[in-house]
């Protein structure tokens, strides 16, 4: 296995590294919360990092002709490649390094997807890059639910009822996405057992964000980080609220933060406190109500949403991780 590079824990927000190696240049949309994904991303990597990025809002926004806000080494993939791309990108680092082509030193891979590259198109390549732990790399889904680049298309991502370009609420059926959203880290936990780190985040925990992608950048072999990013597009809210939703979407429980390291499951901020009786969840409609996207809602649509979380908060194995309850003879 090629060397790992030495990332110390961060101990306070004040701690996180200064250096920007995602500056001016994009264009990404005004409370771009992804946007703020990528810049912690790299921050907490350090320039010693390669980062390729298939087809998405971070892609298209990242590209505009003769600018690039990435200051490390970048480059782009396609729509469903994320996996291959980490993969590739690790192995081919290892072989010249192994030649005596370039020094051998440890630097970071990093690949990053979309929900729609990532949860949908993406996901076959992804369970295959975390079945080879002789390659060290981490898949980093940013995740904004929907498909975003092309106007906003509901994806396997997308939260039940959402309001989109493809499910637009009508006089016939009030409800067109019937779907829940998609378990990503819970299946990929699931599905492969040897995968040493596997973690959801939000960007609204600066803190919490920077540790879990030092942690999946050093622990070895390949990793997954699935991060919940509000989108004022598509999410249908002033971009000056971002923030606050991304906290709002963890204090309710709908998105819960936790790591699985080793096989073992941590719960991480807010969703610790919550899970130990220190914090209480706060209603559902409280955080479905700031945007529009959920305008058409009605209180039994609200109170649905709130019953599916309760389930998930009280007889699921792990909130938000696995889904299966055991039955009682």
């Amino acid at each position: 296995m090629t060397q790992m590079v030495d990332l110390p824990q961060v101990r306070g927000v004040k701690n996180i590294p200064i250096e920007e190696m995602f500056t001016s240049g994009h264009r990404t949309c005004q409370g771009c919360e992804s946007a703020l994904t990528m810049r912690l991303m790299v921050k907490a990597a350090g320039d010693r990092t390669i980062v390729t990025g298939s087809t998405g809002c971070m892609y298209v926004a990242n590209t505009t002709y003769y600018t690039s806000p990435w200051v490390v080494p970048w480059m782009h993939t396609q729509l469903g490649s994320s996996g291959a791309a980490a993969t590739g990108t690790a192995a081919g680092l290892k072989a010249l390094m192994r030649k005596g082509k370039v020094k051998d030193e440890p630097i970071n891979v990093i690949s990053f997807c979309g929900d729609g590259g990532g949860i949908d198109m993406g996901l076959s390549g992804i369970s295959a890059s975390l079945t080879h732990p002789e390659y060290n790399h981490l898949v980093l889904l940013y995740d904004n639910e929907s498909y975003a680049n092309t106007d906003i298309q509901v994806s396997g991502s997308s939260p039940w009822g959402a309001n989109s370009t493809f499910s637009p609420p009508g006089k016939v059926h009030r409800i067109m996405n019937t779907r829940w959203k998609k378990n990503m880290v819970g299946m990929l936990a699931a599905g492969h057992p040897d995968c040493r780190y596997l973690a959801t985040s939000c960007g609204s925990y600066g803190l919490d964000m920077t540790n879990k992608l030092r942690r999946a950048l050093t622990i070895g072999g390949p990793t997954f980080i699935h991060s919940i990013d509000p989108c004022p597009k598509g999410w249908d809210y002033d971009p000056k609220f971002s923030h606050e939703l991304g906290m709002l979407a963890v204090e309710t429980g709908l998105w819960v933060l936790y790591e699985i390291v080793d096989g073992e499951l941590f719960l991480n901020g807010p969703s610790k406190a919550i899970a130990k009786g220190m914090k209480q969840r706060r209603p559902v409609e409280e955080y479905l109500s700031r945007q529009g996207r959920f305008a058409h809602f009605t209180e039994e649509d609200t109170k649905f949403v709130q019953s599916k979380v309760d389930d998930m908060w009280e007889r699921w194995w792990g909130p938000g991780v696995i889904p299966i309850n055991v039955k009682e003879d």
